[in-house]
């Protein structure tokens, strides 16, 4: 008959750390140790980079938009100023031609 015995070890937050399973199978005692191996734990330095990048890029397309408002803004009212001096001088000159008429 098989003998089997299983020996766990967890760390101070109840999780297991390391499973000992072992069989005795006759003359040679067989011992497997299934211990979880540990992850390196990059993925969340990678999503914090994205994250950092994401948010960089938003900031950039943000304050551009705002800058590109503003110069839309000035344009149209140095248009607007220009559309008014030229009205202006039409009218200085549609007086001119009427004095010279009247005259």
């Amino acid at each position: 008959m098989i003998e089997e015995r299983i020996t766990e070890t967890t760390d101070a937050q109840g999780n297991v750390v390391e499973r000992t399973i072992e069989r005795d199978t006759g003359p040679a005692a067989v011992t497997v140790n299934t211990a979880p191996e540990k992850s390196g734990g990059g993925f969340g330095g990678m999503i914090a980079i994205l994250l950092l990048f994401a948010l960089a890029v938003g900031a950039y397309f943000l304050f551009a938009n705002s800058d590109s408002e503003v110069r839309k803004d000035n344009a149209v009212a140095e248009a607007a100023d220009n559309v008014g001096a030229a009205a202006e001088k039409a009218g200085n000159a549609v007086e001119k031609a009427a004095e010279k008429i009247v005259e």
